[in-house]
């Protein structure tokens, strides 16, 4: 039951994700979400250093989509500096904007991989859409809204769950 909810990678932040390796098993595209993925949910803009990490991906042929449930004026004041796709209030995890964001890039499912902070959303979704989901630790969690601290709250009783059944790390993440 909880199988879909597992993420098939997890990592600390964006920056600590293996662009070689995903390169190296055919990965070109990446659907992320944005906040409290790529920044705090109450940052406006990318970060010098999500700008160089994001350069760093284009230099190295990834295609990029923001995924964001947030609204379309968040998300395209964040996207649109940065030259990036998004699609806003994504409805995540419902499969549909999954698959538009793999259209924009113009790519199959086993050629992206999602990144986000949760599991409900991010993680459900994409693999509900085939992609392998790379979750991050949030970065602010105290910025959220309401219905992200409901899913927080799932997620910690899903987490008991999984660690008594010794699917997830019972260290490190989370």
């Amino acid at each position: 039951m909880f199988q879909r909810l597992l993420p098939d990678q997890i990592v600390n932040t964006i920056f600590d994700i293996d662009l070689v390796e995903l390169k190296n098993s055919g990965v070109t595209g990446i659907i992320t979400d944005l906040d409290n993925t790529l920044v705090s949910a109450k940052t406006p803009l990318a970060t010098p250093e999500l700008v160089g990490w994001l350069d760093l991906l284009k230099d190295n042929g990834f295609k990029v989509v923001i995924l964001s449930n947030n609204n379309l004026t968040r998300v395209s004041r964040f996207a649109e500096p940065l030259g990036i796709p998004f699609i806003p209030a994504a409805r995540k995890p419902a499969g549909r904007s999954f698959h538009r964001a793999l259209q924009l890039m113009g790519l199959p499912p086993e050629q992206a991989v999602v990144v986000g902070d949760q599991m409900l959303t991010d993680v459900l979704g994409g693999h509900r859409a085939g992609l392998h989901a790379i979750l991050v630790t949030p970065i602010a969690l105290g910025e959220e809204g309401f219905m992200t601290r409901f899913n927080r709250r799932i997620e910690k009783i899903v987490l008991a769950r999984l660690r008594k059944k010794g699917l997830w790390p019972d260290k490190g993440g989370r």
